[in-house]
C-alpha cells in the first residue's frame, strides 16, 4: 500500500522508514530507526528530489507509481549519491528511460564508481545557481561540497522558498506519521538524535556548512527538506540557529562532560569524586560517561553541547586506553575546538596516558587545558587536595562570562 503526504499542494513526500537497522553506516546505534526521505514535485513537468536506501525501495517504488498516477518523470535531482539515497537511480532509470538525471560533475563521477548502467544519455550536469523550471515551480542548485561529501549539492525551489538540504539538518529516528517537525515535541524526541547525527555526520565540515549558508537566502526559506528526519515548515530559524552553533564549534550550554576509562573502578572513583565537587559548586549539566560501555557518538554529541570536557584515563600497555583514545581521536578527525578541557591519567609502573590526552588536544584548535594529573594507582588523600583545587577551576570557569 503506498504511504505518501503532501507538504505542500503540489509537493508530495514519497519516501519512508527503516525500524529494522541496527546501526547508520553500520557505525552509529539507531535504537529508534531511520527515515529516507524523498519529495515528488508534480508540474508541467515531474521532478523526484533524491531517492532511498535499498532496504525501503518496495514501498519506495510504490509511492513513486501511486504519486505520478500514469505520468512519466521527467527530472531525477540527485543531490547526494551516497548509497542510502542513491540506491533506486537504476531501478528508475529503467522505468523511465527518458527521465533526465540532474547533477553536478562529481555526482556522475560515484555514480559510475557504483553502478554499471550507461546513464549517458540521461544526464543533465548542472552548476552553482544553474535552475531548471518545471512550470510554476522553479529549481535552482547550489553546490555544497563536504556537507558532507564533496558532491552535494542543495536544491531551493524558488516559488515557494523550499530547500531541499540533502543530508543537512537531518536526524537520526525514524518517523510515526508525524512528518513535520511542529507536529512533534522536537526538542523532547528529535532534537539529541539531530545533533548526533549532525556531530558524527557533517561535524568535521563546519567551515563547509558556513560556506553554504553564505550562499542561501535564510531569511527567506519557508520550509526545509532533508534526507532524513522530520520537515520543517514553522520555526525553520531555530534549527539554523542550531547549525550556525553546531558549524562554528560553539557550544550550546554551560556544563560539562566528564568521559573516563576505567579497568578496576580507581579512575571511575575519581571522576565520581570530581563530579560530586562540581555539584557541590553548583554546576547543574554534568554528563558522565563510561567509555567502554557508551558508544562514542553520544559522547561526541554531547561534547557538541557542552562547554567543558573533562577525560579520565589509564594507561594500558604503556599507551593510552584504546577506548578513550578512540573518543579523543574522533573529536580531533572531526575538527572538534573552542572547549575547555581536563585531563586525568592514571598509572602504576609508567604514565602514558596523560600525555596521550594531553598531545591529541594539542592537536585541535583553541582547546585550553585548566589542569592535567596523574593519579598512581588509586586516589588517595593528596589526590583528593588537586580535585577539590581542579573543581574549583572549573565551576569559576562554568560561571565566568562569555566574552562580548
Amino acid at each position: 500500500m503506498h504511504n505518501t503526504r503532501n507538504i505542500t499542494e503540489n509537493i508530495i513526500w514519497i519516501g519512508a522508514s527503516d525500524r529494522r537497522i541496527e546501526r547508520f553506516e553500520n557505525l552509529f546505534p539507531l535504537s529508534h530507526g531511520i527515515a529516507y526521505n524523498s519529495y515528488l514535485i508534480l508540474d508541467e513537468k515531474t521532478a523526484l528530489l533524491d531517492t532511498v536506501d535499498g532496504s525501503i525501495t518496495d514501498q519506495f517504488l510504490e509511492n513513486v507509481n501511486h504519486t505520478l498516477a500514469g505520468r512519466t518523470l521527467d527530472y531525477l535531482i540527485v543531490n547526494h549519491m551516497e548509497p542510502d539515497h542513491c540506491a533506486n537511480i537504476e531501478a528508475l532509470v529503467r522505468r523511465y528511460p527518458q527521465v533526465k538525471l540532474v547533477g553536478n560533475k562529481k555526482t556522475f563521477q560515484f555514480f559510475n564508481q557504483y553502478y554499471t548502467l550507461d546513464i549517458t544519455e540521461n544526464q543533465y550536469l548542472v552548476s552553482e545557481n544553474d535552475e531548471i523550471s518545471l512550470g510554476k515551480h522553479v529549481l535552482q542548485f547550489h553546490l555544497a561540497p563536504m556537507v558532507h561529501w564533496p558532491e552535494v549539492m542543495f536544491t531551493y525551489e524558488k516559488s515557494e522558498h523550499i530547500l531541499f538540504s540533502a543530508d543537512a539538518f537531518g536526524t537520526f529516528g525514524a518517523l510515526s506519521g508525524n512528518l513535520f517537525a511542529d507536529e512533534i515535541d522536537f526538542d523532547r524526541y528529535f532534537l539529541d538524535e539531530a545533533r548526533r547525527y549532525y556531530a558524527n555526520i557533517v561535524g568535521k565540515y563546519g567551515a563547509q556548512v558556513q560556506a553554504v549558508f553564505s550562499k542561501l537566502p535564510l531569511s527567506e526559506i519557508n520550509m526545509i527538506c532533508p534526507l532524513h528526519g522530520p520537515v520543517w515548515r514553522e520555526q525553520v530559524s531555530s534549527i539554523i540557529e542550531k547549525y550556525q552553533l553546531w558549524s562554528t564549534y560553539t557550544p550550546e550550554k554551560k556544563g560539562v562532560v566528564l568521559a573516563y576509562a576505567s579497568m578496576y573502578g580507581n579512575t571511575e572513583n575519581a571522576v565520581q569524586k570530581l563530579a560530586s565537587l562540581l555539584a557541590v559548586r553548583g554546576v547543574k549539566d554534568l554528563r558522565m560517561y563510561d567509555v567502554s560501555k557508551t558508544d562514542l557518538s553520544y559522547i561526541v554529541s554531547d561534547v557538541w553541547k557542552y562547554s567543558h570536557l573533562v577525560t579520565a584515563s589509564p594507561t594500558y600497555n604503556l599507551h593510552l586506553y584504546a577506548k578513550m583514545a578512540n573518543v579523543l581521536e574522533d573529536l580531533a578527525a572531526l575538527n572538534m575546538r573552542n572547549r575547555k578541557v581536563a585531563i586525568l591519567g592514571n598509572y602504576t609502573w609508567a604514565s602514558a596516558a596523560k600525555k596521550g590526552m594531553e598531545t591529541i588536544f594539542s592537536s585541535m584548535q583553541n582547546m585550553e587545558v585548566l589542569g592535567s594529573y596523574d593519579i598512581k594507582s588509586s586516589p588517595k588523600d593528596e589526590d583528593l587536595a588537586y580535585l577539590e583545587t581542579l573543581s574549583d577551576t572549573i565551576a569559576a570557569s562554568v560561571f565566568e562570562e562569555p566574552q562580548q
